[in-house]
């Protein structure tokens, strides 16, 4: 059985609604026993939690987890909610952050204690959190879902957050404009699958992670997709060791291009790989296959995984570059040993389910059918189903578990259940 999650009465590594919605009333007991106040988080928002009386204590990773932040209560991150208190939180290029920096759709990567699999809970020591690309809007296809920024095509999917400032959607989005983009970097159609788009006018410098192609040494020039960068005024030792076609990099660019280049400001390696953990820690990475070789043998973000002992539920004849997989495994030797690998692609019914809030209502307006927790609007209807309550309990100050999906809107959360405490 995996060590996250409990077994779904199918075979998947999946929660049914009755062990999903006790898990949910134990998670609410324990906070209430131990005097936890979660803070805000969502669609404009930041997680974290508080806790009352003591300091957190400091925590001893033992596990890795890569994946789409997906509720906040603590952070959800690939079905396990982690208790945040005394993690670090930091960007891709190092910075140090707080928990309020989190967002819904942000890709992160946690390092974190064993999995209370009973209840789907850890403890986070470290949250690192990075976009894909931050620079200006170069055209925008509504007809094909997807707009064009610093050279990447970016596909707008039914998943896809908005911040608030673009709470229309794509069509909030104007040519010209600077926007921030977290998501999944599809081999398979060099397309970027986002997870978020948040506004980003204030930026002074623009970024870009993906893969080297063209490398010139010479000319110190590579390409990232369909854009030409140079790093020619960057000094030998700013330059990542060993740099070659292939190698995953963070690159910071000025905002003005020079002789038909962006302008390197900065070039980093990207971390947060099984390298960077030891032998016999457990791993949970969901994301595209980046590299592909057979169903044994394959890459997912970055991360090596072998597969040659592995369970496949779903089968593993759809496995392929740019298919969308859960992996759960242990590391060995730098690889991502796996024990179970899922197509997402099987599980989409689940997404009604996907995003998760945890925490008191604090706005509700009864003529727009909405309210907010964790600074999330969340919209409610003839569809929503209620656990342990009613509609007429949805009142200020209650204390709601709420599940569902992006809604039409992009920045607001519909609700598919709303259980009371």
């Amino acid at each position: 059985m995996s060590p996250f999650k409990p077994q779904r009465s199918d075979g998947h590594h999946r929660r049914t609604a009755p062990a999903w919605q006790a898990a949910a009333a134990l998670l609410v007991a324990a906070a209430l026993a131990l005097g936890v106040v979660a803070c805000g988080g969502g669609g404009g928002g930041g997680g974290g939690v508080e806790v009352a009386a003591t300091p957190a204590a400091a925590v001893t990773p033992t596990a890795f987890t890569q994946g789409t932040i997906t509720g906040f209560g603590s952070i959800m991150v690939n079905g396990v909610r982690f208790d945040d208190s005394a993690a670090t939180v930091t960007d891709d290029a190092g910075t140090a952050r707080t928990a309020q920096s989190l967002r819904l759709g942000m890709r992160v990567e946690v390092d974190h204690a064993k999995v209370d699999a009973s209840v789907g809970t850890a403890r986070a020591a470290a949250v690192r959190y990075g976009s894909l690309v931050l620079g200006p809007v170069a055209a925008v296809d509504s007809a094909a879902n997807s707009l064009t920024v610093l050279g990447q095509v970016v596909d707008v999917t039914t998943s896809t957050v908005f911040s608030d400032s673009l709470s229309a959607g794509l069509s909030a989005v104007a040519t010209g404009a600077v926007i921030e983009v977290h998501g999944l970097a599809d081999a398979a159609t060099g397309h970027i699958s986002a997870t978020r788009v948040e506004a980003a006018a204030s930026a002074t410098s623009y970024k870009l992670r993906g893969t080297v192609a063209g490398l010139d040494a010479a000319a110190k020039t590579f390409n990232i997709g369909a854009t030409a960068i140079s790093y020619a005024g960057l000094a030998s030792s700013a330059v990542p060791t060993g740099l070659a076609n292939g190698m995953a990099l963070r690159v910071q660019l000025a905002t003005a291009r020079s002789a038909g280049f962006w302008v390197a400001q900065s070039l980093g390696a990207k971390g947060g790989q099984p390298a960077d953990h030891g032998n016999g820690q457990s791993g949970h990475v969901r994301g595209k296959i980046s590299a592909f070789t057979s169903a044994s043998q394959f890459t997912v973000d970055g991360v090596v995984v072998d597969a040659s002992h592995a369970s496949f539920p779903d089968g593993s004849a759809g496995l392929a570059l740019g298919v969308e997989v859960e992996v759960e495994g242990t590391v060995s030797n730098s690889v991502l040993v796996a024990s179970q690998v899922s197509l997402e692609s099987r599980h989409q019914a689940d997404d009604s389910h996907k995003w998760q809030l945890f925490g008191a209502i604090t706005t509700l307006d009864a003529a727009t059918k909405t309210f907010v927790v964790r600074d999330v609007t969340v919209s409610y209807g003839s569809a929503t189903r209620y656990v342990g309550g009613t509609l007429a309990d949805l009142v200020l100050g209650r204390k709601v578990h709420v599940t569902g999906a992006v809604g039409s809107t992009r920045s607001q959360l519909q609700a598919a259940v709303v259980s009371f405490e």
